[in-house]
């Protein structure tokens, strides 16, 4: 039995003995009092009555008559008078109680009052007894409208100690409830705080499981914090920050092959000419805070784009990409600030740079080697820093803007195509289908990489959202087998609108809401990090999960999801690409995967194309895997 039900019972019982103690006791109380003042009432009618015949003439009729007139008053139960050898000579008794007052409470309180004794004298001689006994019917009806008082203002007291009980007991329910949330998402591995009840117990218990989370979450930062300090050291050069060679490569290779919206966007490739010779003519340290200025500087370029890579190619190249971004006027004024910043850092420095468009169809090898070409035609150039920009023609379904508009709106109305891609478990059981969306634009059947720039631009992503979520519940109503992954974009977890009409969704259908799981990219904000959190706190009741998805090695966010409420993270395929042949990033999946099972997450291989990579996948600690080396 629950601690508010044993509270609530312990009030009611309470209530109960007050009610009927205080009834027993006014009861038993007037009854005694009642018969005292009935016995006395007796007593003195009866030598009242004793006195009045003792004067008068022993006539029987006028005695009778006098008996009968004291009779009729209707106060009386009976008068007898009796001879001195105890006989009747006179009696008038009442045939019965005539009065409302229930039998039953009569005969719980039956009165027990002795008849009123007085002597009759005829002269000096005695003539007869006078017994009389009074009506009791006034003293039931007065004890009874007693009664019915008396409970009546212990209901209304009852009612108004229930009304102040509900509000205490729920004062001590609401902390109580809070206490035992915390300790079930303690136990889920979600290791949230809440704030101190004023109850003096709750307190304690309180600041100990805050401080429990607390410990917690500081020990998830820490290590955290000394698996980013790993990456870095393993991933990055020590000079300037930016990743190594292999990491870029690897990196840019799983964008290119991926069929996501960040397969399309600008590369930047700046040189620093005559390195060598500057470091002799400089210096080591003007020359390394000069490599530092420029990372730092291509750095600030990416800011507004999603998720930024910046690499250094060999001692003096470095390639910065910008996923999504396609303006390329914009990118070159910008860049040429950043350059002109740099070489502020050293006197007589060239930064020639060249900038090119990549999308999913472009090769890495052909597109390093365009940017080399563009390359070698600005540093023949006589200016210090220019930028030269190899546009390649793009095929683009449609010409226009107002044509990509009235596409993209007719192909969501229509709705999207689901594609399914399993993720599987070391056993080779399916935990859920990956379901990226795609349109129907220009009559075929486009993956997310094609529209998805142009869904971002116009602001259309909440809008195909909710679209792909119908789509997955009248998929999962035909073939409720498995779990559905769907995409939502940052963007759509941060829209008010977006998330209560994806609820009202969702609790139209409860039996299939639980067959869905939420997938958002990693390229989460503070904003986004708890748009997220408050989204799984309002779907999770349906049985939703929560994922997030492409976690690369620089995701620094692993120790503030401890109270999100995740069900798993997928890790980027740049870190799983040649994963049986890298000890480093064996090394770095394996801390990913073990600070996240600390949380309760389980943790997913994306882009598994070898079955040596699935294999070390699981050795380093996946709990799944999925892409093309996945077989059922």
């Amino acid at each position: 039995m629950s601690l508010i039900k044993q509270l609530w019972l312990a009030i009611i019982a309470l209530l109960l003995l007050s009610f009927i103690g205080s009834l027993a006791i006014s009861i038993t109380s007037s009854r005694d009092y009642i018969e005292q003042e009935v016995r006395i009432k007796n007593e003195d009618n009866a030598t009242a009555l004793a006195l009045s015949m003792s004067q008068l003439d022993k006539d029987m009729v006028i005695l009778e008559l006098l008996i009968s007139a004291q009779f009729d008053t209707g106060y009386y139960r009976q008068i007898t008078l009796r001879d001195t050898q105890g006989n009747v000579l006179i009696g008038r008794s009442a045939s019965g109680y005539q009065g409302d007052v229930p039998s039953w409470f009569r005969q719980l309180i039956k009165f027990n009052v002795p008849s009123g004794v007085a002597t009759i004298q005829d002269g000096w001689r005695q003539f007869g007894t006078l017994e009389l006994e009074s009506q009791h019917s006034f003293a039931y009806g007065t004890l009874w409208r007693s009664t019915l008082e008396l409970a009546g203002w212990f209901i209304l007291a009852g009612v108004i100690s229930l009304g102040l009980a509900m509000v205490i007991v729920r004062g001590v329910k609401r902390p109580l409830m809070r206490v035992v949330a915390q300790a079930q998402d303690i136990s889920a591995q979600r290791f949230t705080t809440i704030s101190e009840p004023r109850t003096l117990e709750f307190r304690q218990l309180a600041n100990a499981m805050n401080l429990l989370s607390a410990n917690v979450r500081q020990m998830l930062s820490n290590e955290s914090q000394k698996l980013d300090e790993l990456r870095r050291r393993l991933q990055h050069d020590r000079v300037t920050g930016a990743l190594n060679r292999d990491v870029f490569m690897a990196r840019f290779n799983a964008l290119l092959e991926g069929d996501d919206a960040r397969a399309n966007g600008l590369i930047v490739m700046v040189r620093v000419r005559n390195l060598d010779k500057l470091n002799e003519r400089s210096g080591h340290q003007t020359t390394d805070l000069l490599l530092h200025t420029l990372v730092t500087e291509l750095t600030a370029l990416g800011e507004h784009s999603e998720a930024p890579l910046i690499g250094r190619l060999n001692g003096s190249d470095f390639v910065l990409l910008l996923p999504l971004a396609d303006d390329l006027d914009t990118l070159k004024t910008s860049l040429q600030h950043a350059l002109a910043h740099t070489a502020a850092q050293a006197n007589d420095v060239e930064l020639p740079a060249a900038i090119a468009p990549y999308s999913a169809s472009d090769q890495r090898g052909a597109l390093l080697a365009t940017l080399d070409d563009a390359l070698a035609e600005a540093e023949s150039d006589s200016v210090h820093h220019r930028i030269v920009i190899r546009q390649h023609q793009r095929r683009s379904l449609f010409s226009t803007h107002v044509d990509w508009r009235s596409a993209l709106d007719k192909a969501i109305a229509k709705g999207p195509q689901l594609a399914y891609f399993p993720v599987v478990d070391a056993q080779n059981q399916i935990l859920h289908h990956e379901c990226p969306a795609r349109l129907e634009l220009n009559q075929q059947w486009q993956a997310a990489g094609v529209f998805i720039p142009w869904v971002t631009r116009f602001g259309l992503e909440p809008v195909l959202d909710l679209a792909v979520a119908k789509a997955a519940l009248a998929q999962l109503e035909k073939a409720p087998n498995h779990r559905l992954g769907i995409n939502l974009s940052i963007a759509s977890i941060t829209n008010a609108q977006f998330v209560t009409e994806l609820r009202s969704l969702l609790e139209a259908a409860p039996s299939l809401a639980g067959k869905l799981c939420f997938e958002v990219p990693a390229t989460l904000n503070t904003q986004a990090l708890a748009s997220l959190r408050g989204l799984c706190n309002t779907l999770r009741p349906l049985g939703c999960q929560f994922g997030i998805e492409h976690v690369g090695a620089d995701f620094t966010k692993l120790a503030d999801l401890h109270d999100v409420g995740l069900s798993y993270l997928k890790v980027d395929s740049s870190l799983i690409r040649g994963l049986d042949t890298s000890n480093e990033q064996q090394t770095i999946v394996r801390g990913m995967a073990t600070l996240c099972h600390s949380l309760g997450i389980q943790v997913i291989a994306e882009g598994v194309t070898e079955p040596q990579e699935l294999m070390y996948a699981f050795l380093s600690g996946m709990d799944g895997v999925t892409g093309p080396g996945v077989r059922l």
